[in-house]
């Protein structure tokens, strides 16, 4: 079932909004040559924590920490670790904080020291079609209307989205529908209406779309093994340009 926000809840969207989207701005300033996913995570607890919400993702169908952190192949749903970030990876950061019953939930990636032109490429790639695609993103378009642009920016500078997840519906539960996928014709699917919060997270890949998980059962990596971008941002349906719930000025 889609849900239409009330003001109220919507006093809470933007707190818990502000709160992931500084946590996720926190983390990134502080990705370098040398740190471990696990110290970046937790960065994202501690402030989270701090200012009175929960991390979403803690516990999360098993989930055992606070983001998602995923480094060059790894699309999505990294497991913190000992791993050092080195330099010329692209760390992509997934944040989700939960405060007074609702979700904000956010996404970026990250460069760690020099990297290439092509993965600087990807990234910028990755947020445009975040921008294409929320261009449709008001009263009266269509879900799918903001899938296919996300698709056609990001196939037109020659690089695939990932199908076998999407974007969502956000609020009381981290996941709600309607699914926000990153591809499709437009003029499909749940018609938008004002108050409906969603997700919006283009996936990018240097290469083919298709994924595998791994051995873990969470890390998504590319089939090909070659580079992969995320971005997201939790936002609000209006009657004019979208509010971006999540934006706290990352870059």
């Amino acid at each position: 079932m889609i849900t239409i926000k009330s003001e109220r809840d919507l006093v809470s969207m933007r707190r818990a909004g502000q709160i992931a989207g500084t946590a996720l701005a926190m983390a990134g300033e502080a990705v370098r040559p040398g740190i471990t996913t696990a110290e970046l995570d937790r960065i994202v607890r501690k402030y989270i924590e701090s200012q009175g919400a929960t991390p979403s993702f803690l516990g999360y169908g098993g989930f055992p920490a606070s983001a998602c952190i995923s480094i060059n192949e790894e699309v999505i749903h990294g497991i913190p670790s000992s791993r050092k970030v080195l330099s010329g990876d692209i760390v992509s950061i997934d944040v989700g904080a939960y405060f007074e019953g609702f979700h904000g939930d956010t996404a970026n990636t990250f460069c760690a020291g020099e990297v290439s032109s092509d993965a600087r490429r990807l990234i910028e790639v990755t947020k445009e079609s975040f921008r294409k695609g929320v261009e449709f993103a008001r009263e009266g378009f269509r879900v799918s209307d903001i899938s296919h642009a996300v698709q056609q920016h990001a196939e037109a500078n020659g690089f695939s989205v990932v199908r076998a997840y999407t974007g969502h519906g956000v609020g009381a539960e981290l996941h709600e529908q309607p699914d926000v996928p990153n591809f499709g014709q437009p003029g499909r699917g749940p018609r938008l209406l004002r108050g409906m919060t969603i997700a919006v997270e283009p996936m990018v890949n240097q290469g083919t779309h298709e994924i595998k998980v791994l051995g873990d059962k969470w890390t998504v990596v590319t089939a090909d093994g070659k580079l992969a971008a995320h971005y997201e941002h939790s936002l609000l349906i209006t009657d004019g340009e979208a509010e971006l719930l999540t934006f706290v000025g990352v870059p």
